[in-house]
């Protein structure tokens, strides 16, 4: 009986259930539980299981640059690094404000670490998130534009509830990009969270975007409502 009920969890790919069933019969423990308790233990283990392979998948998905996590940062006072600030963000409640997070200072200071570990915690929540270095996505969308899966591109995007703009700035943005990222500021707009990280301060990404009219468009709609993080001193 045992053995055809284990075989058929596996078959309707009850993993969970199957590895809590499984366990309890070769520890000898069956009998131990009432048939609410086991029932419950059953359902409480397949619950774990599916939520933990979502995660999985979710951080899979993200294809992030680091694996990150707050309680491993380096908070030393000269880093200018608000701890506070920092877990505030890491319950994740700014993506349901549609807020966004601006990340600035120089290169090599921890910046797209910061941004990771904010982006696992995200995941882990039960959020969709996706990382991109800011200038190898422009390319991959100029090139979708040729090939005709742009849409999906953007689609996929949109998708998302928290966007990572890594290295935003280190070159200026051509026409077709800047509107790439109007496109992709503007869906975003409202309805889900962004977080940038630059070595440019926030102040000149105005000339890096180009065109001001487009640039007041976008630096509106990703300053209002924003975090800012301006990180000092040593990794």
């Amino acid at each position: 009986m045992n053995e055809k009920t284990l075989e058929t969890m596996k078959k309707m790919n009850l993993h969970g259930m199957h590895r809590a069933f499984k366990t309890s019969i070769e520890s000898g423990k069956t009998e131990d539980y009432t048939p609410d308790e086991m029932v419950s233990t059953l359902i409480e283990s397949e619950w774990d299981d599916r939520h933990n392979r979502s995660i999985e998948r979710q951080l899979k998905n993200a294809r992030f640059r680091y694996k990150a996590s707050l309680e491993e940062l380096n908070y030393n006072t000269d880093r200018n690094l608000d701890k506070n600030q920092l877990m505030r963000l890491g319950d994740c409640k700014f993506l349901s404000k549609y807020e966004n997070i601006l990340i600035t200072g120089s290169t090599g200071i921890g910046k797209s670490y910061i941004a990771s570990a904010i982006g696992h915690q995200a995941c882990s929540l039960g959020h969709k998130v996706m990382y991109h270095n800011t200038a190898k996505l422009m390319g991959k969308l100029q090139m979708a534009k040729g090939d005709g899966s742009y849409i999906r591109e953007i689609a996929k995007i949109e998708r998302q509830n928290l966007l990572i703009l890594d290295d935003f700035g280190l070159k200026p943005f051509d026409p077709q990009s800047r509107s790439i990222l109007m496109e992709i500021i503007e869906d975003r707009h409202g309805k889900a969270s962004t977080i940038i990280t630059s070595q440019v301060p926030v102040s000149k990404w105005y000339d890096i975007i180009g065109e001001q009219t487009v640039a007041d468009a976008i630096m509106d709609r990703i300053i209002n409502p924003a975090h800012r993080l301006e990180i000092k001193g040593n990794l």
